[in-house]
């Protein structure tokens, strides 16, 4: 992993308990790849990528790679159309047929800032999604329009409705005000104004030379996993769905987008209106908002402003957490990609490590991954206690995790763990003669190195199957 040397001593520990937990959750769910950054402040602090580009050469994924970004380009075109009303070409309250002919008479009434918030009551994929599924190409300027001559499913400014279409139509918009084709202009008034040199608004505007990340379909229920190649043009949908990049890219925009950032495209005032929470889902088990190209959470001391992106063979989330002043950006490249989970998974690692802070000397002395039965354990050390968690779970770091005080070279207590854990028991290591921990023991549980326990249980068990009946 490459690291910022000059981050804080509690996110240098973070970083370096990220890979060992990333690499098994790969290992663990059977995922091609995945590639990692992290931003503050609009610079990268930490970046990776793991696993493979493509399934059928097993060619590494590495930072480098480019990979489809899907609906990440809402927020870049957001940020397009913002800028334009800085300049005073556009306002939020205009009427978008103010710039567009030809659409339905109540279509032509949506201002810009409902087409932005996904309140403009639009088509989501229009009447044919067969783009989104790779059964037909990517919509023209024509056809896009073609659709949205048809009278909007919903009026405007009822409720969120996610619409593709209504964010081709203000790439449609973009061109009419700029007299630009939208990818040359938002090439050089976005992605190079912002310093990004690994982005494209679109897959044919990629430069040759750059690496390219396959995507891949599920392993369910096709048997495995099938090849999506995931170079074909969005064309009038890129505004919405066509960005192709890197995680460091990614997240250094998005950390630009923080009204604090010292370095970013656009005024505090406009970033403060994209991260201002719109409308609500009102059907989702999570809160979830959406502002100007943004998707929120509710507020609170982990709130985050991001956004998430599906296409076919990849899935990608970012999300800035303003209370760690962090940018977390997560590109997979399969079709059941576990971006949103490692996000989080992400997250819950940096607050816990911000929280207790980086491992004393003692406490460092403990780390190390141990294995029984039920799979692996992780002890990871922070500030003054050792955290015991299951590096197979999905958000490691929670209110239930078992924290252990260390009270010797190989002796400790868990201080605090679930009821239905071992709360106050002893905790303690056996070595070897040549002094290497052999075992550990968690009260009364036993956990081995991962080679122990795969032979210990295999003996068991294959004694077990081969018993006479």
């Amino acid at each position: 992993m490459k690291k910022n040397a000059t981050s804080p001593a509690w996110l240098r520990a973070a970083l370096d308990y990220l890979p060992q937990w990333l690499d098994l959750q790969l290992e663990r769910y059977r995922q091609p790849g995945c590639s990692v950054a992290i931003a503050r402040g609009g610079e990268i602090v930490a970046e990776l990528a793991l696993g493979v580009a493509d399934m059928r050469t097993h060619q590494p994924l590495t930072p480098r790679h480019r990979l489809r970004i899907a609906s990440h380009s809402k927020t870049f075109t957001a940020a397009g159309v913002m800028l334009l009303r800085e300049q005073g070409q556009v306002g939020l309250d205009d009427p978008i047929g103010r710039y567009v002919d030809g659409l339905h008479k109540d279509l032509a009434r949506a201002r810009i800032g409902e087409l932005l918030s996904h309140s403009a009551g639009v088509t989501r994929d229009g009447p044919d999604a067969g783009q989104f599924l790779d059964r037909r190409p990517f919509l023209s300027r024509a056809e896009l329009l073609a659709d949205l001559r048809a009278k909007p499913p919903l009026e405007a400014g009822v409720q969120l409705k996610y619409s593709n279409h209504g964010y081709g139509l203000l790439g449609l918009m973009m061109e009419q005000v700029t007299g630009t084709g939208y990818a040359r202009w938002m090439q050089r008034h976005v992605i190079a104004a912002a310093g990004l040199e690994e982005t494209a608004p679109d897959m044919p505007h990629l430069p040759r030379r750059a690496p390219l990340a396959v995507g891949h379909s599920s392993e369910f229920p096709f048997g495995q996993r099938l090849i999506v190649p995931g170079d074909n043009p969005c064309d009038a949908m890129a505004p919405a769905a066509g960005f192709v990049s890197t995680a460091s890219d990614v997240a250094r925009f998005f950390s630009q987008l923080a009204p604090d950032s010292p370095h970013s495209i656009l005024s505090p005032a406009s970033r403060r209106e994209m991260a201002q929470r719109r409308w609500r889902d009102p059907c989702n088990l999570f809160e979830s908002h959406y502002g100007l190209g943004t998707m929120l959470s509710a507020p609170g001391p982990r709130e985050w402003m991001g956004h998430t992106g599906s296409l076919q063979g990849f899935l990608s989330r970012t999300a800035r957490y303003p209370a760690l002043d962090l940018t977390v950006t997560v590109l997979t490249n399969a079709q059941d990609g576990l971006s949103t989970e490692w996000v989080e998974g992400i997250a819950s690692i940096l607050f816990a490590f911000q929280q207790h802070g980086a491992p004393g000397k003692r406490e460092a002395a403990w780390a190390g991954r141990w294995w029984s039965l039920w799979g692996a354990s992780d002890l990871v050390p922070m500030g003054k206690v050792v955290c015991q968690v299951a590096p197979a779970m999905f958000v490691p770091f929670n209110a239930a995790t078992t924290e252990l005080a260390v009270t010797g070279r190989d002796t400790g207590v868990v201080q605090k763990a679930s009821a239905y854990a071992s709360p106050g028991q002893p905790v303690r290591r056996v070595r070897d003669a040549s002094g290497t921990p052999t075992e550990l023991w968690v009260g009364g549980t036993q956990l081995l190195p991962k080679d122990a326990m795969l032979a210990e249980a295999t003996r068991r068990y294959r004694k077990a199957r081969n018993a006479p009946r």
